[in-house]
């Protein structure tokens, strides 16, 4: 009994082993509750959750690589990950290579915040000159004829946190973060202390991409998808982390 109980332990570890991982790149510049990254790697979050259970569902382990902002999509480029999360086609204008993009599954709000108790609403083209508070290696579509005649300066952070921690600190008094990082943020602030959107800078549905390769499910994570979609699974994640389904108007 031993031998056979060792037996068939010792081939299905033979074909997990077999079993390729499914790769997704992360990028650092994430934050809660999109994702929580420690000892470099993420072990919560939005992307987190719903990553993982894609790779289960496929049936292959699931691998994080965890790169700066700048280095994502010239990994996937090179080959080294598979599949890119939470990234929309308006992203990636001169995007080389043969990708295979899902429906869209996430919805993002781009907000220009603000650490005053009563902010108004604000025009950004009609804010002085002065510096933003960024995330190295984002775009801001909105924003971007106002960086390039220098009426705003970008103030670049890490990662979306840092962001908002240096708009609280008092390092400039308007930034930019998408409406849950703001949300989740907030939580751990006191009224008086709670940062404000002043302004929707973008709004836009986000999905995943993969790499069209022989080697890669392509057509199990995009049915995958579809179905975790489909069935409300990433409504659930989302609300598990905001209270709420989802974002969209």
């Amino acid at each position: 009994m031993r031998w056979a109980v060792g037996a068939l332990l010792g081939i299905s570890l033979n074909v997990t082993a077999a079993e390729p991982p499914l790769r997704f790149v992360v990028a650092d510049s994430w934050a809660m509750p999109m994702v929580q990254i420690e000892r470099g790697q993420p072990t919560q979050g939005i992307l987190h959750d719903m990553m993982l259970s894609l790779a289960t569902q496929v049936g292959v382990p699931a691998e994080f690589h965890v790169l700066p902002r700048a280095r994502v999509q010239n990994a996937m480029e090179r080959g080294e990950v598979d599949v890119r999360c939470y990234a929309a086609q308006s992203w990636l204008p001169n995007q080389s290579g043969d990708y295979i993009w899902s429906i869209p599954l996430l919805f993002q709000r781009d907000l220009l915040i603000s650490g005053q108790s009563q902010p108004a609403h604000v025009e950004p083209a009609s804010l002085a000159p002065q510096s933003i508070g960024t995330v190295l290696g984002y775009t801001y579509p909105t924003l971007q004829p106002l960086f390039d005649a220098n009426q705003l300066q970008r103030e670049d952070a890490r990662n979306q946190e840092q962001v908002l921690d240096k708009l609280l600190a008092g390092r400039y008094r308007y930034a930019v973060s998408n409406q849950w990082t703001l949300d989740w943020f907030n939580q751990r602030l006191t009224p008086d202390q709670q940062l404000h959107g002043v302004a929707v800078l973008q709004e836009q549905h986000v999905g995943c991409y993969v790499r069209n390769d022989p080697k890669v499910p392509v057509q199990r994570i995009l049915r995958t998808l579809l179905r975790m979609k489909m069935s409300g699974e990433i409504d659930e994640i989302i609300r598990l982390y905001t209270g709420q389904p989802d974002n969209t108007p």
